[in-house]
């Protein structure tokens, strides 16, 4: 933004250029000359901002130009506070994985949960365990229910070349964890029925 004196050198209006003013508090002060304008927002111990210079006539306005500046810049940091970056955490477990590394994986992805991350579980299958993939199913099922509390699956597993996916998302606070529970045994008796 142009300011003050900075108007007249900046863009090439002479004193005699006629601008709109508006007021401190946005009140239309009308049409009258740069130097005028100037002068109105000196005598109130004020800036004079050019804030549409495509504008015919231009339009300028007065006010605190430091403290405008200043409450600017304390909402883009408030802005920026809010934004939280989301990190994606990999975890990489095999199909003979060991109960106590098992549960030391389950620990860290817990952690990167809590701190608002989203994991990504991935089962490697090496040489013949293609064959299984159930043991990487199972696996990780179980993953996902030690995980339940911190976090829920954005989807279902899927398979990305030999390597089982699936993605878990932190819980946002005050989502309910019963509604999963009621959404199993709805899928429970669909099963029972094809088999």
């Amino acid at each position: 933004m142009t300011i003050n004196d900075e108007i007249d050198s900046l863009h090439g209006f002479g004193p005699s250029k006629m601008v709109r003013v508006i007021g401190p508090e946005s009140e239309q002060l009308g049409m009258m000359q740069l130097s005028a304008a100037q002068n109105n927002a000196y005598d109130r111990g004020l800036d004079i901002v050019l804030i549409a210079p495509q504008a015919d006539p231009p339009v300028c306005k007065i006010m605190d130009y430091g403290k405008f500046r200043f409450e600017r810049d304390k909402r883009e940091k408030e802005a920026k506070k809010k934004q939280q970056v989301v990190e994606i955490k990999e975890i990489q477990l095999s199909c003979h994985i060991d109960v106590n590394d098992f549960n030391t994986k389950v620990n860290h992805a817990k952690r990167f949960l809590s701190d608002g991350n989203k994991v990504r579980v991935l089962v490697k299958f090496k040489g013949r365990q293609m064959t299984h993939q159930e043991i990487g199913r199972e696996l990780i099922s179980r993953f996902e229910e030690a995980c339940a509390e911190m976090g829920a699956p954005e989807k279902a597993p899927i398979l990305e070349g030999r390597n089982l996916v699936m993605f878990i998302a932190p819980l946002k606070p005050g989502k309910d964890k019963p509604a999963k529970a009621e959404a199993k045994p709805a899928e429970e008796p669909e099963s029972g029925e094809n088999g």
